[in-house]
């Protein structure tokens, strides 16, 4: 059994002027929801073996924020092909993933992040996956168990939601989203 963790970026400011939307950072509230989720992961998260993230700002600047709320450092290595990646891609980087690798946490960017969920949990028919179906909202923590023992048969399908965490579940003052 292996443990995909999800996290999606907090919310970003479309009011800063970027010439790239790589380069756009959190606003205010998403900088308050990446700190609240990183206190709550101290509290009640897993431990990952490993964590690959996207380099663009906005993950960056989640990251921050977590480690502010967690108390200590992430140490993520960051992967160009998590930006902008559809789960087909999400897929590809989870199946290189070394077999001694037992958890595994993926920051990265709807829809990638949403679909990826929604295709390893088809046949999932719990009512945290239904609420899930409905929206991925930023600094979104999931978890999913996947029935395999190497990651290079993770595959659509088979796979259990276990938590799915939205910052508004955490403080009503951090959503929901618009």
């Amino acid at each position: 059994m292996k443990s995909l963790h999800l996290l999606r970026h907090a919310k970003s400011s479309w009011d800063d002027p970027v010439e790239r939307d790589f380069d756009r950072p959190l606003n205010g509230r998403g900088h308050r929801a990446a700190r609240r989720m990183g206190e709550w992961l101290q509290a009640e998260g897993p431990v990952f073996d490993r964590i690959i993230a996207s380099p663009a700002l906005r993950i960056r600047q989640t990251i921050e924020g977590v480690e502010a709320g967690l108390g200590s450092r992430l140490r993520p290595e960051f992967d160009k092909r998590i930006y902008m990646s559809s789960a087909a891609g999400l897929y590809d980087l989870i199946r290189e993933t070394p077999d001694e690798v037992q958890s595994l946490l993926l920051i990265g960017h709807n829809p990638g992040v949403e679909d990826l969920l929604l295709l390893a949990t088809e046949g999932d028919s719990s009512p945290l996956r239904a609420e899930a179906h409905q929206k991925y909202p930023t600094a979104t923590f999931a978890s999913i168990e996947l029935p395999i023992e190497s990651w290079a048969d993770a595959a659509e399908g088979g796979a259990k939601l276990t938590r799915f965490v939205r910052p508004r579940d955490l403080d009503p003052t951090l959503g929901p989203d618009d």
